[in-house]
């Protein structure tokens, strides 16, 4: 079989020197960023206390396209079937319990969108558990075993992948443009 070269021409968001699994759990800490904002903003409507509408609006975006179409993106189109094809099962394996997960998070993210104040609070509670314990999940089992698996080459076909996910799924300047619109809520919401 034969390996694609890297792409000099690709200009990746994060140092070379950085694996598969750095770029992933480095996203992890941006979403766990958002999920703190997303936390409190479902602590104060359930207190029956009003959110910026359109804050959580941007945040529904962010979690549908930084961390779904980008992030989840990058597992499923290019991680997952990396690993597979090295023997890691996905049915009965972390891959089909990370999928699931996965599929859950998007009908959360889709129910709390609709900002209703009697359904929005729980949905924002289940997906912000879901996320952390996903993220814990990957961060502890599933990327250590990545990096003990995937071969050097397959490591940096990985990295032009995710960059190409980056480009052609989530759009240009995506992370920019997220990390951006992160710090301008927190700054917004900091207490």
């Amino acid at each position: 079989m034969k390996h694609a070269l890297p792409n000099p021409e690709v200009k990746h968001h994060l140092p070379a020197a950085m694996s598969p699994t750095d770029v992933l759990r480095e996203e992890h800490e941006v979403i766990l960023r958002a999920l703190g904002i997303l936390e409190r903003f479902g602590r104060d409507m359930q207190q029956g206390k009003s959110v910026n509408p359109e804050s959580l609006r941007w945040l529904a975006d962010f979690f549908k396209n930084f961390a779904d179409r980008c992030h989840h993106g990058k597992e499923e189109q290019q991680l997952f079937p990396a690993l597979e094809k090295l023997g890691v099962p996905r049915e009965g394996g972390p891959i089909g319990v990370l999928l699931g997960e996965h599929e859950e998070g998007r009908a959360l993210v889709r129910a709390f969108a609709e900002a209703d104040p009697r359904t929005a609070p729980q949905a924002i509670r289940r997906y912000v558990a879901l996320l952390r314990d996903h993220i814990s999940k990957e961060n502890e089992v599933l990327f250590p075993m990545s990096d003990q698996i995937l071969p050097p080459q397959q490591q940096q076909e990985l990295m032009n992948a995710f960059e190409k996910v980056e480009q052609e799924v989530a759009g240009p300047e995506v992370h920019r443009r997220f990390h951006e619109g992160l710090a301008r809520l927190e700054s917004e919401t900091t207490p």
